[in-house]
């Protein structure tokens, strides 16, 4: 009986307090939990991931942010092919296999092109930025927090769409009601069941932000798995 009473009171704590926190406190209190001394803004260092995918070997990442000079870089080894991206205060280049100058066959077979460069930045900006990274301008953050269950676990769902000139997909963040961590998100596009949704766990500090160590990516439409990257801040 005693058991059930805590339960009931802590349902009762968490549905009151999804009620009454809005969407920008809540992403308040998870930014002060991943980036507490507002470190993220002035971010530079190098992140080391390795990318696990089935049936695939893995595909090791050297990813090199700094925001202040407006300098990214990945470098990407996999099996005997390594490729390299790089956008520097808005000009982009690529190289295959150190070779900044590869044939028109190699540039198509691997996608090669300065969009793909600036692509890289985005994404890997926005994926290590998270949850800063919503504050950014053209993201709509929605008021009404919904608690939900996910995999068994309750979290505090926070909505984020965007205004037409910055995208299209709705984003979904979970974050623990306790401790404001991001641990889970998703995203969905236009078309039904489409998107993924993305399994967070342990955390790597680097330059004093807490990013999550292990991300594992899963379709949304029937829990098909992609594949997990893991970070760290060392080879």
């Amino acid at each position: 009986m005693k058991k059930l009473t805590t339960l009931l009171l802590l349902f009762i704590s968490i549905t009151s307090f999804s009620q009454e926190i809005t969407g920008d406190e809540l992403l308040d209190k998870a930014i002060q939990f991943h980036d507490p001394n507002g470190n993220w803004t002035t971010f530079k260092g190098t992140l080391f991931v390795t990318m696990e995918i089935p049936d695939k070997s893995n595909r090791k990442s050297e990813i090199d942010i700094n925001l202040p000079q407006e300098y990214f870089s990945v470098k990407a080894i996999r099996d005997t092919i390594a490729t390299e991206y790089t956008v520097s205060k808005g000009i982009s280049s690529f190289s295959f296999n150190a070779d900044k100058n590869p044939s028109e066959e190699i540039k198509k077979n691997f996608n090669l092109n300065p969009e793909r460069a600036k692509m890289y930045k985005n994404y890997y900006t926005s994926l290590f930025g998270l949850p800063m990274k919503l504050k950014d301008e053209g993201t709509i953050i929605h008021q009404k927090v919904e608690k939900k269950t996910f995999k068994g676990k309750e979290y505090l769902v926070l909505k984020a769409t965007y205004s037409k000139e910055v995208g299209k997909d709705t984003w979904y963040f979970y974050f623990n009601p306790k401790t404001y961590a991001m641990e889970v998100y998703k995203f969905f596009k236009e078309k039904k069941d489409s998107g993924e949704y993305i399994l967070l766990s342990d955390l790597e500090i680097i330059n004093g932000v807490k990013m999550p160590k292990t991300r594992a990516w899963y379709y949304n439409k029937d829990n098909g798995y992609l594949g997990t990257d893991i970070l760290s801040s060392q080879k």
